[in-house]
């Protein structure tokens, strides 16, 4: 996830000097970048050494009897914790591709952003995500488009293979309906495993930790390219449509708060929308310029291969979208006639 905000004030330190103003980067919080990084890996080891145990057991993943969040289990033998590659490489590897895809379109555009923050914390996955904070102005279209649409894209192309390979690994058993934790899944699991030409329910199978995190990196890309605000998807509709972004927020925003029928998450993410603000940051000359670059024209078309992209974004979305993610978790409310 990108977390675009503004260079003032703070994100950059303004020197003058007789006839010249001098604007200095921040200097790069390594140590941090790394701890957290290290962390992250660590409470992700943890999750995935109980799930390959109960996998390599024929047991369900989150099983009834399982701490959700097993730290004592792992840490009194820390040799466990070698179990728990699988599921952690591949969850870091997702989110990891997600955040570099934004990264790198920074650095193309010129456009100053953080490594990125992982966040570790005792969650069934073992972690928050991951985000960057962009500390620069994004001076046109192209690159607002382009910044927001590279992190699904990379994240998607690491979770696919991953998936495809995962359900490979999968065998009949212990299913998710026996799990003390129950989760729906994607179109994409569906089609992936008709692909495979097996006719077995996702449900009844015995899912490998890796399909668990290709599980979230879809997810996780869905709740990413949500059409509204300052998410991805938010940043692909202003660059698309700038006048329709607000309209296209306080749309998603109902439908989210509709969605909670099925899933109380989604009033969480509703709220969360509307309290980052229907607006998004301005793109174009009205930010600040900096050491005398010509700007691009911030208004230009975006051209058909952006708009094929923009299409695609939209397939994403179809794939990872799931209206229930945890079934059972929503609302029980009806409408009246």
């Amino acid at each position: 996830m990108s977390d675009p905000t503004s260079p003032f004030p703070g994100s950059y330190e303004i020197v003058e000097a007789p006839g010249m103003v001098m604007v200095r980067r921040p200097s790069r919080r390594w140590w941090l970048h790394l701890l957290l990084l290290l962390l992250t890996i660590l409470t992700t080891l943890i999750v995935g050494s109980r799930l390959e145990y109960n996998f390599l057991r024929n047991r369900p993943p989150y099983a009834s009897e399982d701490d959700l969040f097993p730290v004592r289990w792992a840490l009194t033998q820390p040799s466990r914790l070698l179990l728990g590659i699988p599921f952690s490489a591949t969850l870091m590897l997702i989110l990891l591709a997600h955040e570099m895809g934004h990264y790198f379109y920074c650095v193309r555009y010129r456009v100053y952003a953080t490594l990125p923050f992982f966040i570790p914390a005792p969650t069934l996955i073992g972690t928050l995500g991951a985000f960057i904070r962009i500390k620069a102005p994004i001076r046109s279209r192209h690159a607002l488009f382009d910044i927001g649409i590279a992190g699904p894209i990379a994240g998607f192309c690491v979770a696919l293979p991953a998936l495809i390979v995962a359900l490979a690994l999968s065998h009949p058993g212990a299913g998710m309906s026996d799990s003390a934790v129950e989760f729906s899944f994607p179109l994409v699991f569906h089609l992936v495993q008709s692909g495979r030409g097996s006719s077995l329910p996702l449900e009844a199978l015995n899912l490998h930790p890796m399909a668990i995190a290709a599980w979230v990196g879809m997810f996780a890309t869905a709740l990413n390219l949500l059409p509204g605000g300052q998410l991805d998807g938010g940043h692909i509709v202003y660059a698309l449509w700038p006048r329709a972004h607000r309209w296209i927020s306080r749309i998603t925003v109902l439908l989210l708060l509709l969605g909670t029928r099925w899933w109380l998450g989604w009033g969480v993410w509703a709220v969360l929308l509307a309290a980052s603000g229907m607006r998004h940051p301005q793109v174009g000359p009205a930010w600040l310029r900096f050491g005398g670059v010509a700007e691009e024209d911030p208004w230009p078309r975006l051209g058909r291969t952006r708009v094929l992209l923009a299409v695609f974004a939209g397939l994403m979305l179809a794939l990872t979208f799931m209206p229930a993610p945890f079934p059972g978790a929503g609302l029980d409310w009806h409408i009246g006639r």
